[in-house]
């Protein structure tokens, strides 16, 4: 089972993502985790990786579709692999298809999580309040202005992958803002259709 999860932040990718991963025996890859794991490894790509981010700057899509190109390689990824937060844009999504297509297989789904962007606001600020009721620290990306800046990110780079796989036939549609356990069954009715 190859999927991705699509979505802005806030929408609840790393949730399911997780979720999905103990329901399919299958890991979870975030393209954050991947970079920190190939630097620390001292992969060739890893190296390339740690002389972009020790220099301050933004890696490189032809960095990270390295990155996950090694890391899909990996005897963990043999049955499927959960990718969430790749690909970011068009230019990912198209090496992404390539990767895959020089292994002989394919996505088997494109799960997009539909939020309402005020919606995500008030369930930002509620896991702020949570967070720090449990005695936790709210992570730094979870501020008003911050979410409101990566959400126009997400709106001008990443939303636009919605129309490119729809016009593949991967993408599948979930309720984002229903309950956890609701989205998560939801999406595994659609992944049991998509077999059949």
């Amino acid at each position: 089972m190859k999927l991705i999860l699509l979505g802005p932040p806030g929408a609840g990718k790393g949730t399911q993502a997780k979720l999905l991963s103990q329901l399919y025996h299958i890991p979870q890859l975030s393209t954050g985790d991947m970079l920190r794991a190939a630097i620390a490894a001292g992969t060739e790509i890893g190296r390339k990786a740690k002389a972009v981010v020790d220099a301050g700057q933004f890696v490189s899509d032809d960095i990270v579709n390295g990155i996950v190109a090694e890391r899909i390689e990996a005897p963990d990824c043999a049955n499927g692999f959960i990718l969430d937060g790749y690909p970011r844009n068009l230019a990912q999504a198209q090496a992404l298809q390539a990767i895959l297509g020089r292994r002989g297989t394919a996505l088997d789904a494109v799960i997009e999580l539909k939020v309402d962007e005020t919606g995500l606001v008030e369930r930002m600020k509620k896991r702020v309040a949570d967070t720090i009721a449990a005695g936790g620290i709210a992570r730094g990306d979870d501020n008003p202005e911050t979410f409101a800046r990566r959400l126009v990110e997400y709106r001008e780079k990443t939303a636009p992958l919605s129309r490119y796989y729809a016009g593949t036939g991967q993408l599948k549609i979930v309720d984002g803002m229903a309950d956890i356990e609701e989205v998560t069954k939801e999406i595994g009715k659609l992944l049991k259709n998509s077999k059949s």
